[in-house]
């Protein structure tokens, strides 16, 4: 199954909110990162979560003791899964998802970027953390939806894990491309909540990854 991911990069707790009642029926998991909870505080996840399914892209990256207390508070908070770095090293990682187990949630490690500089330090490193995804039993992985080429081979290294993808839109990324190089779930922001009709844009990709 393919899904719709609503990336709430906004900063404005009213308009956040508003936006996930207007499209709550079209996407799949809400994805929240530090621009809305620097500024609305962690309990957003936990109004968000009335309406969606809310993925914390926190992109853990600290010592074993931090990422759980982390990932502690976004589970505690309302959060389903939470998005963790895997570059700290196993230790790290298995922090999030013992944290996780706790709480019946997930966690999803990057593994590649839909940004230019993803060359520099993380594309090097893509299979190894495709491989301890793999090992510590991650609920899936993110891998950038505007380069097809580098999700067939994501998809390789992770077999049946989910992969969750951004980069369609704004970023190039074709929607039919990216789900026939193996994406699960399409992660979307700017194009839905700077469009002049979100409600319409976010029906219009739902509908699109639904008849793929």
């Amino acid at each position: 199954m393919c899904g719709l991911i609503l990336a709430m990069d906004l900063t404005d707790r009213d308009k956040a909110l508003n936006l996930l009642k207007d499209t709550k029926d079209f996407i799949d998991y809400v994805k929240v990162g530090y621009p809305l909870i620097l500024s609305a505080g962690i309990g957003i996840v936990r109004d968000l979560s009335r309406y969606s399914p809310v993925i914390a892209d926190l992109k853990v990256a600290d010592i074993p003791y931090t990422n759980e207390i982390i990932c502690r508070m976004a589970f505690d908070n309302g959060a389903k899964a939470v998005i963790s770095h895997g570059f700290t090293g196993s230790y790290s990682l298995k922090a999030c998802t013992n944290t996780a187990k706790e709480y019946d949630g997930d966690i999803y490690l990057v593994v590649d970027m839909s940004s230019p500089g993803a060359d520099e330090f993380i594309r090097p490193n893509t299979e190894d953390l495709c491989k301890m995804a793999v090992k510590h039993k991650v609920k899936g992985v993110v891998a950038p939806a505007n380069n097809p080429e580098r999700l067939k081979m994501i998809r390789e290294y992770i077999k049946d894990l989910t992969m969750i993808c951004p980069g369609v839109g704004v970023q190039g990324g074709s929607i039919r491309e990216a789900l026939s190089a193996g994406a699960d779930y399409l992660i979307v922001g700017r194009s839905i909540y700077t469009s002049e009709n979100p409600i319409d844009v976010a029906k219009n990709i739902k509908r699109e990854i639904e008849s793929f």
